[in-house]
């Protein structure tokens, strides 16, 4: 819960902003709430939310929805060697209530904690995340209701970036994960031009084979 809670702070407005953003593109509030309440990720809510309001055919939001939710599936597969072997229903507990935060404070208290049980690794999981999804919940729904009362020098959108440096800067340990890192900075840039969101995906898969790569030649390198 310690290493969670921080996360509120950048969570609370996140999810204000949403709120504000879903009534004003027209959803009403059981809509926005249920929004954050099914798929609980921002990035995926607002592209959905954003395209659906320019109009653009539903197939074409929730595709592009999906993409950028895509690295959903890579955060799975790096708990799996942790979490794998936990109880059907807590998996799903964590499939569901897996975000950005928790996996972030989650893969580096398990890479460090090597004597941890699967049931320790739960328990700090659940306890990273049940400080940070009632927030996301709360925020919506306050966002809904006040809308565009929200002083726009208030800035909401500024969550979003510092979020992110939140996470990727304690993670940044190894050469691996600054190899990786700065592909993906890079990458992303590079293939901004792709539709659908699709240069954030294929920058997410080329900084894994990098720092996939510089960890397998610094392990070969040490034996």
């Amino acid at each position: 819960m310690k290493r969670g809670y921080p996360f509120f702070l950048v969570v609370l407005p996140f999810a204000l902003l949403f709120g504000v953003v879903g009534t004003e593109a027209g959803l009403n509030l059981f809509d926005v709430l249920a929004f954050s309440v099914v798929v609980v990720a921002g990035a995926a809510q607002f592209t959905a939310v954003q395209l659906l309001s320019e109009n653009i055919p539903t197939v074409i939001a929730l595709l592009s929805s999906l993409a950028v939710n895509l690295r959903f599936a890579m955060y799975s597969a790096s708990l799996t060697p942790y979490l794998g072997d936990a109880p059907l229903w807590k998996r799903a507990a964590v499939a569901y209530l897996l975000i950005d935060q928790a996996f972030a404070v989650s893969a580096t208290e398990f890479e460090k904690q090597t004597e941890w049980t699967t049931n320790d690794r739960l328990a700090f999981f659940f306890g990273a995340v049940l400080v940070i999804v009632p927030f996301w919940f709360v925020g919506t729904l306050v966002g809904a209701l006040v809308g565009s009362a929200i002083p726009p020098e208030f800035a909401l959108d500024f969550a979003l970036p510092i979020c992110v440096l939140a996470m990727i800067g304690p993670a940044l340990r190894t050469l691996a994960h600054i190899g990786a890192a700065l592909t993906a900075s890079v990458m992303s840039i590079v293939l901004v031009g792709m539709p659908h969101s699709l240069g954030i995906l294929s920058a997410g898969i080329l900084a894994m084979i990098v720092g996939a790569e510089i960890e397998r030649r610094m392990k070969r390198g040490q034996a």
